[in-house]
């Protein structure tokens, strides 16, 4: 048993028991079991554990509370926004908090931070992720731009009502954010650099700036304009002196390697190194104005 600091993450099916009256038995079951795999894919994904599930509810906990919003959005995104069952929509709520809590040997996680997600998770409407303001506060710059307070409640064994605040994860209404993955230190991690370039853009990749977001939309590091790009397409983490493309779009990312090797990546995690080109969208030829270059220092 260990006290420490972590993000604890809710989410569940919202009126389950009507699904299996509309769908029947079999195919509610099935939806139901579809759901949990997807929030358990999205906590992996977010380098997040699952704790336990627990009939069409998952516990997740991620050290990063940007993690836990950027899992929260990649499962409304899925089950939400892109979930039909016999032209039946699902949804599912999700409420997160970062907190002290203790985690026991088995892996099982309790303490107030615990009943506060559960809190935000059980005051969440379908389609919708609820936070603390606390919990806001230590969100990226990006996800900060994409929350609104929404109300005031009680949480057991608090004596004050606390701020509920709606993370806004529609493509439609926000940029999905980007996670900052800070480097462990010590004297394994190498002090590597990765360059990127487009057009007359440039940006580095290092410890320090450890995560840079490609896309559209203005706010991003690397401005791409193209209807084929996302407003958040992808980004590039520094991971303990490596680099990892994270696609995050409709229409994936393209690598191109300078060894002629090529990938592509969409919803998912890919290292990188060396130099070649991104092509975001879209597949294209190293001479293309179009393509982001890259290029890793060690």
């Amino acid at each position: 048993m260990k006290e420490t600091k972590l993000t604890i993450l809710f989410a569940d099916v919202c009126g389950s028991t009507k699904l299996y009256e509309t769908l029947g038995d079999s195919v509610a079951r099935d939806t139901v079991a579809k759901c949990v795999s997807i929030m358990g894919e999205e906590t992996k994904r977010q380098s997040g554990r699952v704790v336990k599930t627990i009939g069409d509810e998952v516990m997740s906990v991620f050290e990063d509370p940007s993690a836990a919003a950027d899992a929260a959005s990649g499962m409304q995104e899925r089950i939400s926004s892109g979930l039909v069952v016999q032209g039946k929509s699902i949804a599912i709520r999700v409420g997160f908090h970062f907190g002290p809590v203790i985690v026991e040997a088995d892996g099982d996680v309790y303490g107030d931070a615990v009943n506060t997600a559960a809190r935000m998770a059980g005051q969440a409407k379908a389609g919708q992720t609820l936070t603390t303001s606390a919990t806001s506060e230590k969100l990226s710059d990006v996800w900060k731009a994409s929350t609104r307070q929404i109300d005031r409640a009680a949480v057991k064994g608090k004596k004050d009502e606390i701020d509920m605040i709606e993370l806004l994860w529609q493509r439609e209404d926000v940029t999905r954010m980007s996670t900052s993955f800070k480097p462990s230190g010590g004297a394994e991690t190498k002090k590597a650099k990765l360059y990127l370039r487009y057009r007359d853009q440039s940006v580095e990749v290092n410890e320090l700036n450890s995560s840079v977001v490609m896309g559209r939309a203005d706010e991003n590091d690397l401005v791409v304009k193209n209807t084929l790009i996302s407003r958040l397409h992808a980004r590039i983490e520094y991971r303990k002196g490596n680099f990892v493309l994270v696609d995050q779009s409709i229409n994936g990312t393209y690598v191109r390697t300078s060894s002629g090797e090529e990938l592509f990546v969409r919803r998912d995690n890919y290292p990188i190194k060396g130099s070649g080109i991104i092509g975001l969208g879209q597949r294209l030829p190293p001479e293309s104005p179009d393509a982001i270059s890259f290029n890793s220092e060690e």
